[in-house]
Formats: C-alpha cells, sequence, structure tokens
C-alpha cells in the first residue's frame, strides 16, 4: 500500500502573455519525470481580456495540455494548427526542438468565459531528447472515461478501473483525472517501479496512510489517513497501490512515472542532460535550427 510521503503546496505565478497557474513548489525538484505541474486558472475572463502564450521554444521533453473550460487554439514551427476544447487532450514531444504558440481561440478571445486547465511538463531520457517532434490530440469524445458507483475517471494516460488510454508515451506515464462523490472509494494500482504523486484542485480526500512526515488534526475515528486538501500536492511512497476515500465532491489528477536517474540542466523552454547541450538548444534556436 502506498501512503503519503510529503505535502507540497502550491502558489500563483504568471507565465505565457500574463495567464494566471497554480503551480506546487520547487516543482523542479519533487519527483521524476514530471517537470513541472501547471493548473491553469480557473480564471473568468471578459471580452477581449483572454491571454495565452505566444510564439516559443522547446528541445528535450513533452508538454501536456488539457483542458477543462474555454478553448484555444495552437500552431507551430512543423506546419501543425489545431484547436482544442474542453475534455481535449494535447500531447505534445517537443523533442529536437519545435516553435509553437497555444493562444485563446479568436471566438473566444471575442466573447470571454472560463478558462482552466492543465500543462504539464515531462522529462524525456536521454536517448530520446533529440528525437523527432510528434503530436498526439485526443478530443474529448474520443478520451477513455469510467463512471462507477460515484467515480468518474478520464484516462489520459495509463490505466483506471480496467480501462486503458489511447496515448502513446516515451516513457510509462499515468495520467488520471477523477472526480470523486462524498463517501466514495478508488483503489488505484499504480506500478511499483514508477514515482507517484495526486494533486487535488478541489474539495479534499483522504488517502491511507503510515509513512506520513507531518499529520493533520482529523476527526475522531480517522486514525492514520492523511487529509489532501485542495491546491496541495502529495507525493507517494513506494507500492503497488492506493487508497482514496472522499471527504466532500472532489477533483484530483493521479500521477506516476519512472525515476530516470539522470542529470537534469534546464534553462527556461529547455531541458537538457548538460550545461553544454543548453548552449547548444540557445545556438540552435537562434540559428533557426528547430524547423524542418
Amino acid at each position: 500500500m502506498r501512503s503519503v510521503v510529503e505535502i507540497v503546496p502550491t502558489h500563483v505565478v504568471r507565465e505565457g502573455g500574463g495567464f494566471k497557474v497554480r503551480r506546487p513548489f520547487n516543482m523542479g525538484k519533487v519527483l521524476s519525470p514530471f517537470l513541472l505541474i501547471d493548473e491553469m486558472g480557473p480564471v473568468d475572463y471578459g471580452p477581449g481580456e483572454a491571454v495565452g502564450a505566444p510564439w516559443h521554444p522547446h528541445r528535450g521533453f513533452e508538454t501536456v495540455t488539457y483542458l477543462l473550460d474555454g478553448r484555444m487554439r495552437h500552431e507551430d514551427s512543423e506546419g501543425n494548427t489545431g484547436e482544442l476544447n474542453p475534455g481535449d487532450v494535447q500531447w505534445m514531444t517537443a523533442g529536437r526542438g519545435i516553435i509553437h504558440c497555444e493562444e485563446p481561440h479568436d471566438e473566444f478571445f471575442k466573447t470571454g468565459g472560463k478558462t482552466h486547465g492543465f500543462q504539464i511538463w515531462v522529462n524525456l531520457p536521454a536517448a530520446n531528447k533529440m528525437m523527432e517532434p510528434r503530436y498526439q490530440e485526443v478530443p474529448e469524445s474520443e478520451s477513455p472515461t469510467i463512471q462507477l458507483d460515484g467515480v468518474w475517471a478520464r484516462v489520459i494516460a495509463g490505466e483506471c478501473l480496467g480501462e486503458s488510454s489511447n496515448i502513446d508515451t516515451v516513457i510509462p506515464i499515468t495520467l488520471i483525472h477523477v472526480k470523486m462523490e462524498k463517501g466514495t472509494k478508488l483503489v488505484q494500482k499504480i506500478e511499483s517501479d514508477l514515482n507517484g504523486m495526486i494533486y487535488v484542485f478541489d474539495g479534499g480526500i483522504l488517502i491511507e496512510n503510515k509513512m506520513s512526515v507531518r499529520t493533520r488534526p482529523l476527526p475522531f475515528g480517522l486514525g492514520t489517513r492523511q487529509a489532501i486538501q485542495n491546491g496541495e500536492l502529495a507525493i507517494l511512497s513506494e507500492g503497488e497501490e492506493i487508497t482514496i476515500q472522499c471527504t466532500s465532491r472532489s477533483e484530483f489528477l493521479i500521477l506516476a512515472g519512472p525515476e530516470l536517474n539522470e542529470p537534469v540542466e534546464r534553462y527556461g523552454p529547455f531541458v537538457m542532460n548538460t550545461r553544454e547541450e543548453i548552449h547548444q538548444a540557445f545556438s540552435d534556436f537562434q540559428n533557426g535550427r528547430f524547423a524542418s
């Protein structure tokens, strides 16, 4: 049984063209292979107010964009274009390098509305950092979901309650969006060789816990269960499964991936293994060697 070994709080920062994100503190050193977990919003924009991320480069990792509310468009140096609507997933492997932008859709920019979602950065092993860039786009209608006994789950990557994702990941990744009603329970298997964590972004949950480094006052009778609240990231111990109970209607992400055991050298939009590789990434970008 996995339990909680650390709870990481979040803080609000501004990214891209000024959009608000909620981000766990010191995310770059929290847990391989995840480099960043940004909760975009939720924020309500008036007409003409919505912002995004103008043209910028990436090399050496993957970006996962999962939209809950709003409407976005994207384009890149490879000539790809598209849009994201609520429930859609875009899994972009930057590999050797790509330049792209993610902006509000023109119609959404005109009307305004609520924007909420996630962007998650997944590190690539050294052997794959210079692979060819690729996109995998899964619309909401094709995204595997399950609803059982008060538990709803979208399987973005990995497996949950017998349903598997259709995303092809470079390394084994679990990324599941879960909604639970009060009083429900979920037992989620996480392969023993993967690092695991849970990010709560609405309500609160309890995790069966024997190794927590921090205890929190709990109602009588809850024993060793650890409470995780809205805006907290729970780092999990080793094990093969996690038992989650819901104290109120809640939403959270379950994430897991392998320990890469490789040096990480990162600067802005580039994530490599050495300082020399970072310098090379800047040189290649400045000399136009990212576009095909």
